[in-house]
């Protein structure tokens, strides 16, 4: 069970009893969400306002028709690139508060042109089909054309049968990988040449007209393969000694370039030099890749023994010794006795049966069609095939106008298996977060560094993303084995007693909050468990679940941030009059438990204020409230929200009265403290001696610091601007123990560590190389005035 309020914004049930209907429909109004929808080309932006999560995609579809003047049929609605259809809810999309929508406007096409533009695409279909005379014709030429190319071959095959024999063993060169592998030639025939290719290239045609027909021995599985003359050549079988290597020569040797110490394939190559001493002999050469001029230098050739004469064309070639390459498998060297799930089947690894093996066409893995669960009978016919880790399950994408599918977080909710129509989406409770404070962990103790006392939201979600009071609707932020971090003073428990400086707070539970309620009357007793607990762990003594405990020394024990709701304005004059107000640090003295107004036990506890900031009603902290330049801070868009709704007032109102009292308010909101006309004079932020010292010697990031000290006359906001400059640009957040690079960036050394990791080795922000072996030093100074600024931030980094 949570501490709540007896008050939410869309959904107390108290005071929708006191409220009459005009009243209430204005809570409602005020609580209203919005968005923003914005065209595709940026050009045209809209605010769509009194939207709830319950609002469906076809109303949507409405307002914005108002605005953009576009049909709902020509507008394609696009979040976070998914397409909105109709029938969902803008909570089906996790649509948020202030969110932005992009339109895409589909064009409008006349019916005529329509028609039209279908006669085209049969035309078209009709004539790609392979049906009619046409097609006819260009068979019967087709047919014709083979008795040609076979009286060719003939004619191809004398006029080389001096240079060249079918079924020659001969070197054939792969063209993607530019290396020599064994072949046999199968045919010969003529090459079909463009005027363009004959026109271009100046080679003697006889040459170049020609295409042998080869078929690799080591991979017969790829057919016929045709080739010009200059990637055929006879078989080499001429093994160069050491003494006839020569600085220059162009020779055929083994070299494997990913992995240059191991057996690869047989590449040309150019000798630049070799190398004799007593124990060894080395061999440097260019290795040639292709012959697109792509070439490697300064290669070792570690098989010096095994280098190849490159055997000129005509050349006799008996029966020429075989040659040896790497192994097409790194992890079993193609050993048959050995199974291997790399290069056989992913399941079994057994080498056998490879008709019946199928690769997956994302992770290139074999698996047998027996192997499989459930195992396939016949291959399968697609031309795609992806094994099981790699296969998407298609009933799970949802493709451009596809409903969405059911998700299960959404279905357990307990809207979801509610009877009642009530729209519960209008609430600010229900909007979720727009950001999240990360300058502190969730468990942080103590002030959030930049949140001055006196600072002022409207909302609760608002409170929550500046890290002050992290639950949307619960009255206490804690854990049971830690401690309470933050706490709520609203006014909804009839216990609660408050005298500012001290107050009596009552613990949480005790109430039947079924049904998705917020808040309700007390109906049993409470226990010392959860957020009771953890706010008895802050209380400087032993706990005692059965009478409770009192310190002796409270001002040592654990601090308790609390914020006063406006909602407790009718119980304690210390509460704000609109929004939620961050009071301070407060910590326990006693708690105990006793009979409350309702006769159940509740369990209460006496927390006192225990902070060096004046309290915001005294005249201290107002008068520093002024100097700070605090005023009461609105999500964004929603004074112009506010505007939108009051203009929409004044134009409906029916009689002078009701005119009369919304033109009070607008100028009212005219006069609020967004519009203000006058500039509040904010007062410096001090930097202590210490500080300053530190920045100062801070030289390396000179420069960032000129420009945060620019931003001192913001007073608190200071501390933004800090964080803004020193924000790390791997993990977005303030840099932990930060590594000033040479190119004046600030990064965590652990984010630098994890791209070294990586084999990056830039700068993360502009790509500088910063080396292999880069010292990873960190900057103690900026460090040190960091944990001044942010007390606390490393915790948990």
């Amino acid at each position: 069970m949570i501490r709540t309020a007896c008050i939410c914004t869309a959904q107390g049930l108290k005071i929708r009893r006191c409220l009459t209907g005009l009243q209430k429909e204005k809570v409602v109004k005020a609580a209203a969400m919005w968005i923003q929808v914005r065209t595709m080309d940026g050009k045209e932006t809209h605010r769509v306002d009194s939207l709830s999560k319950l609002t469906k995609v076809d109303e949507l579809r409405l307002k914005i028709m108002e605005l953009f003047k576009v049909e709902p049929e020509r507008q394609r609605l696009f979040y976070r690139g998914k397409q909105m259809e109709d029938g969902h809810t803008i909570f089906d999309y996790n649509v948020g508060l202030n969110d932005i929508v992009q339109l895409l406007v589909r064009q409008a096409l006349p019916s005529g042109e329509v028609v039209k533009n279908k006669d085209k695409e049969a035309e078209l279909s009709d004539s790609d089909s392979g049906c009619g005379s046409t097609q006819s014709e260009s068979d019967k030429s087709s047919t014709h054309g083979e008795v040609e190319s076979q009286a060719a071959d003939v004619v191809t095959f004398r006029f080389f049968f001096l240079c060249v024999k079918i079924n020659e063993l001969v070197d054939a060169r792969d063209l993607n990988m530019g290396a020599w592998f064994e072949a046999q030639i199968v045919n010969v025939t003529k090459t079909t040449k463009t005027p363009k290719e004959e026109a271009a290239e100046a080679q003697p045609a006889e040459e170049e007209e020609i295409l042998y027909h080869v078929k690799y021995e080591d991979y017969p599985e790829n057919g016929e393969i045709p080739l010009l003359a200059k990637d055929v050549r006879p078989r080499a079988r001429t093994v160069y000694q050491w003494h006839q290597l020569e600085p220059g020569m162009v020779v055929m040797v083994n070299y494997n370039p990913d992995d240059p110490k191991e057996r690869g394939y047989w590449y040309d190559a150019e000798i630049q030099k070799k190398r004799e001493t007593r124990t060894l002999r080395e061999v440097y050469a260019k290795i040639i890749l292709g012959d697109a001029g792509d070439s490697l230098n300064d290669c070792r050739i570690m098989f010096h023994t095994e280098i190849y004469k490159i055997e000129e064309p005509g050349s006799l070639n008996d029966a020429p010794a075989g040659r040896s390459n790497g192994p097409e498998c790194k992890h079993c060297k193609d050993d048959p006795k050995k199974n291997c799930r790399w290069c056989n089947c992913h399941i079994c690894g057994i080498k056998q049966d490879p008709d019946k093996q199928l690769l997956c066409d994302e992770c290139d893995m074999a698996y047998h069609t027996y192997c499989l669960n459930p195992p396939l009978t016949t291959i399968p016919e697609d031309e795609d095939w992806y094994c099981p880790g790699c296969r998407n399950d298609t009933s799970e994408v949802v493709r451009a106008g596809e409903k969405l599918k059911e998700s299960k977080k959404k279905a357990k909710m307990a809207s979801a298996s509610s009877s009642s129509q009530r729209d519960w989406g209008k609430g600010m409770a229900c909007v979720g977060r727009t950001k999240q404070c990360t300058i502190v962990p969730s468990n942080h103790y103590g002030p959030i560094p930049g949140i001055p006392v006196g600072s002022l939201w409207k909302f609760r979600v608002q409170v929550s993303e500046s890290g002050v009071h992290r639950p949307h609707v619960a009255g206490i932020h804690g854990r049971s084995n830690d401690g309470a971090y933050s706490l709520v003073l609203a006014g909804g428990y009839e216990d609660d007693v408050d005298d500012g400086n001290e107050f009596t707070y009552t613990g949480s539970g005790g109430r039947d909050l079924s049904g998705n309620k917020r808040t309700a009357e007390q109906s049993c007793d409470q226990t010392l468990t959860h957020m009771n607990r953890a706010l008895a762990l802050n209380c400087n003594v032993p706990v005692n679940d059965k009478n409770g405990a009192e310190s002796k020394n409270w001002k040592e024990g654990k601090p308790v941030r609390v914020v006063r709701s406006c909602k407790g304005r009718k119980h304690s004059k210390y509460s704000p009059e609109e929004g939620n107000r961050y009071d301070g640090i407060y910590k326990i003295v006693k708690y105990w438990p006793e009979k409350g107004k309702s006769g159940f036990l509740v369990w209460r506890y006496l927390l006192k204020r225990d902070d060096d900031e004046p309290a915001p009603w005294s005249r201290d902290g107002k008068e520093r409230i002024k100097k700070l330049g605090l005023t009461i801070q609105y999500p964004a868009g929603y004074q112009k929200e506010k505007e939108n709704k009051n203009e929409v007032e004044e134009e409906g109102t029916p009689n002078k009265a009701k005119r009369k009292r919304k033109s009070q308010g607008t100028e009212s909101t005219k006069t609020s403290p967004g519009k203000t006309p006058k500039k509040i004079k904010v007062e410096v932020y001090k930097l202590t001696s210490e500080q300053k010292t530190l920045i100062k010697n801070d030289k390396a990031n000179k420069k960032l610091w000129d420009e945060a000290m620019e931003s001192l006359s913001l007073g608190p906001k200071f501390l933004n601007k800090v964080e803004e400059v020193f924000l790390c640009i791997c993990c977005q957040e303030v840099v932990f123990q930060p590594i000033t690079t040479e190119c004046q960036h600030n990064v965590c050394r652990e984010c630098l560590q994890r791209s070294f990791k990586a084999e990056v080795y830039t700068c993360p922000a502009c790509r500088h190389d910063l080396g292999k072996n880069y010292s990873m030093t960190v900057n103690k100074s900026l460090q040190d005035i960091l944990n001044q600024f942010f007390p606390g931030y490393s915790n948990g980094r």
